[in-house]
C-alpha cells in the first residue's frame, strides 16, 4: 500500500504523471503513453484545458455529434450533442425528422428567475428578527450595488430578499431567500458573491441593533449559497398533430397514440419506470448542456427535484389525446448561460453556440427542452412498437466490433449481416470467429 502524497497540487504536470506511473502502474510506460496520446498537439490549447481544473494530467474525450432537422418555433436548428451513448444522437435525429413535416417543435420560456439562500440560526423572539430585517433590508440591497453594476446594465441583478421562518421544520432555522435575474449568464459566481456580501452586511448590522443586545442573541449565518433548484426558471416544449398523421394507417396510428399515452401514464405512476423514463429525457438534455459548456450536474439535480415536487417522483413529460389531436409536452427548470464560464473559453463550446445561431439563454433553454422531449419521444416510440433493444443494439454493434479489434472489412461484413439478424455480444463474437476461420 502506497504512502499518502503531500504537495501534489504544487507538483509539475510531469511530476504528477511520474508519481501516478510509479505508484499505480509499476512505472509502466504504456500508462504514461495513454495519458500523453490524449494531449492536444497545440500546446496553447492544451494549457487552456489544463487550466480548466485542478491536477489535470490529460484530456478525456467524448464524441461531439450533431442532430439536424430540428424545427423549433419555425426555425431550423442542427443541435450539438456531447455523449458517449451510441443511440442518443440517432434517436434525436429520428425524432426531429418525424416532426419536421408535422409543424415541428414549439417551446416557450415562462420565467428565468434564479435564487439563493443565506441560512440562519436564530433562537430569539421572532418579531424582533422580522423587525430587524425590515429595518436593514434597504442596506442589504445597497451592499451589492457594486457587484451587480454590470448585471443591472444588462437588465438583471438582485430582485428581492425575503425572510422566511423555517423553524417549523428545523428548530431555530430561518433563511433569507434572494431572487435574481442573471440574463444570459448562468450566474452562479454572481449569485454567490451577492449572497456572501449580503450575509456579511447582515452580521455587521446585527452588532448595532439594540433589541438583540437586550433581549436575545443575534442571528448567526450558517452558510450562504445559490440553489440549483430553480422551479421559477421554467421552460415548456411540445409537439402536436392529428392522431391520423402519426402513422400511414389510421387504425395503427390510433393504437400507437393510445399505447404512447399509456406509457407516459405508467411513468407518471410507477417510480421504477419514472426514473428510467426521465433518465432517457436527460440523455438529450445533458448532451446539449455539456456541448454548450453548461453545468449538467446542476441541471440534473434541479430537474429531478422538480420531478418530485408533488411529493412523489414522476414523469417530466405528458401525453394526451383530445378531439383526435395527439399532444406530447415537457416542462422543466433550466438555469443555463450563453455568456461567461466556458462559453468564451472552450473552442468547442464557442463552435456549438455558433452552430445554434448564437442563442440567448432563453433560446438555449428552449433548445435543450426540445432535445429532452425528442429523446423521450424516440424512446417511447421504440418501446411501444419494436422494443428498445433492436435499435439500441444496432447502434451498439460498432462498440462490440471495436472491442473485438475488427478490421474495416470485418466491420463492413458484420454491419451487413446484422441488418437482418439480432445483435448481441455473443452473436457478434461468433460472427467474427467464423469470418476469421
Amino acid at each position: 500500500m502506497h504512502k499518502p502524497v503531500s504537495g501534489f497540487s504544487k507538483m509539475s504536470k510531469q511530476d504528477k504523471i511520474d508519481w501516478l506511473a510509479r505508484t499505480y502502474f509499476s512505472n509502466n510506460t504504456e500508462a504514461i503513453n495513454i495519458l500523453r496520446q490524449y494531449w492536444n498537439s497545440d500546446t496553447k490549447l492544451q494549457q487552456l484545458h489544463d487550466d480548466f481544473t485542478e491536477n489535470a494530467v490529460s484530456n478525456y474525450y467524448l464524441p461531439f455529434g450533431i442532430a439536424p432537422n430540428f424545427l423549433i418555433n419555425d426555425r431550423l436548428y442542427t443541435i450539438p450533442m456531447v455523449i458517449e451513448e451510441s443511440s442518443v444522437v440517432a434517436a434525436a435525429s429520428n425524432a426531429a425528422k418525424f416532426w419536421l413535416n408535422k409543424g415541428g417543435f414549439h417551446a416557450e420560456v415562462f420565467s428565468t428567475e434564479k435564487n439563493g439562500q443565506i441560512h440562519l440560526d436564530y433562537f430569539g423572539e421572532k418579531n424582533v428578527l422580522f423587525d430587524f430585517f425590515q429595518t436593514i433590508k434597504p442596506r442589504l440591497f445597497d451592499s451589492v450595488s457594486e457587484i451587480e453594476k454590470n448585471m443591472k446594465k444588462r437588465g438583471g441583478g438582485l430582485k428581492d430578499i425575503e425572510l422566511i421562518d423555517s423553524s417549523g421544520s428545523l428548530d431555530g432555522y430561518f433563511q433569507l431567500h434572494c431572487t435574481f435575474n442573471t440574463r444570459d449568464a448562468m450566474g452562479a459566481n454572481f449569485i454567490n458573491s451577492c449572497l456572501e456580501t449580503i450575509a456579511t452586511t447582515l452580521e455587521e448590522e446585527c452588532l448595532g441593533y439594540e433589541p438583540f443586545l437586550k433581549n436575545s442573541q443575534p442571528p448567526k449565518v450558517v452558510l450562504s449559497i445559490l440553489s440549483n433548484y430553480v422551479p421559477e426558471c421554467l421552460v415548456k416544449a411540445w409537439v402536436s398533430c392529428p392522431v391520423s398523421a402519426l402513422l400511414k394507417d389510421a387504425t395503427d396510428a390510433k393504437v400507437f397514440a393510445q399505447d404512447f399515452v399509456r406509457a407516459v401514464e405508467i411513468a407518471n405512476t410507477e417510480i421504477r419506470r419514472a426514473v428510467t423514463h426521465n433518465k432517457g429525457i436527460m440523455n438529450g438534455v445533458d448532451a446539449v448542456v455539456v456541448a454548450t459548456g453548461n453545468d449538467f450536474r446542476a441541471v440534473e439535480a434541479g430537474v429531478h427535484a422538480y420531478a418530485s415536487r408533488s411529493g412523489a417522483y414522476a414523469s417530466l413529460t405528458k401525453a394526451t389525446i383530445e378531439n383526435e389531436e395527439f399532444r406530447f409536452s415537457i416542462e422543466i427548470p433550466l438555469a443555463l448561460g450563453t455568456v461567461g464560464g466556458l462559453t468564451s473559453l472552450h473552442p468547442m463550446v464557442k463552435f456549438a453556440l455558433q452552430l445554434l445561431h448564437k442563442p440567448s439563454a432563453e433560446e438555449l433553454m428552449q433548445i435543450v427542452a426540445v432535445a429532452g422531449l425528442a429523446q423521450n419521444f424516440a424512446a417511447i416510440r421504440s418501446l411501444v412498437t419494436t422494443g428498445i433493444q433492436k435499435g439500441h443494439m444496432k447502434m451498439h454493434l460498432m462498440n462490440i466490433l471495436n472491442q473485438l479489434e475488427a478490421t474495416s472489412e470485418e466491420k463492413e461484413k458484420a454491419v451487413r449481416h446484422f441488418v437482418k439478424n439480432t445483435v448481441s455480444h455473443s452473436a457478434a463474437v461468433e460472427f467474427i470467429k467464423k469470418l476469421r476461420a
